[in-house]
């Protein structure tokens, strides 16, 4: 195979998956993981991809969030086991902040019947699958509502969710990099993730295998605010050592 069309396959992948690693690429291609980083170096030279520990992520993504319903259906399978598996950091019978996107959704609605939990969100979708759960307690954060989460986000959202101390909060990330912690494409959002992150004892992430070595616009807030990050099995080894390395706790799903 020539390299042209070695590297037209490494971006296919890289566009398509979120990020691409050198130790999967070198499998699949046949190749040596030397070559690999020679090929992603000629993409990044080219002004396609960023290099990132591992691996390499797209740089022509779109300038905009895809829209709620359009994300509901990527990494469905891996989103479900991440969803699962963050069942084991409920607190017993105390309060939890749950923030807006389709993995924490699908916690909401995994949370098992008959659980005596506060719950606090300022997400729409996981505030109608928890409003008429016996048990729940549910508190919804009101603000200026964006259309491609359908979060509340703003200072009125800021200023409600400053008067709340909570046991965990579940987080989700569009990124999460040891060099710039957790990051989001939105500023607005941005300051309620990092006013959620502030009133919880303990914060867990969960975040797919492609948003683990990203960085995205808007900063939300270092590292070492992460107690666990819950994600996916196919997740590179060496950001999981990075991460743990940090002082995250790295739950592979």
């Amino acid at each position: 195979m020539y390299a042209t069309e070695r590297q037209q396959q490494i971006l296919a992948r890289t566009r398509s998956q979120g990020r691409a690693e050198v130790k999967s690429l070198a499998e699949i291609l046949d190749v040596t993981p030397e070559t690999v980083r020679r090929d992603l170096t000629a993409l990044e030279r080219r002004g396609l991809v960023q290099r990132v520990h591992g691996g390499a992520v797209p740089v022509d993504r779109q300038p905009f969030e895809p829209a709620l319903a359009d994300r509901e259906g990527r990494m469905a399978a891996h989103k479900d086991r991440i969803a699962k598996a963050a069942l084991d950091e409920l607190p017993d019978g105390g309060s939890i902040i749950l923030d807006a996107g389709t993995t924490t959704a699908r916690l909401a609605q995994m949370l098992p019947s008959g659980i005596e939990l506060t719950v606090v969100t300022h997400a729409l979708p996981v505030a109608m699958l928890l409003a008429n759960r016996p048990g729940i307690r549910l508190h919804l954060v009101g603000g200026h509502v964006r259309p491609q989460t359908l979060a509340a986000v703003g200072g009125w959202a800021q200023q409600a969710i400053a008067e709340i101390h909570a046991d965990v909060v579940f987080l989700g990330t569009n990124g999460i990099s040891v060099e710039r912690g957790l990051t989001t494409p939105d500023l607005t959002e941005a300051q309620v993730k990092h006013a959620l992150v502030g009133a919880a004892r303990r914060t867990v992430v969960l975040a797919d295998h492609t948003k683990v070595g990203r960085a995205e616009f808007a900063h939300v807030a270092p590292l070492d605010v992460v107690d666990t990050l819950i994600t996916d099995s196919d997740i590179d080894p060496d950001l999981a050592e990075d991460l743990e390395a940090a002082g995250v706790a790295v739950v592979r799903a």
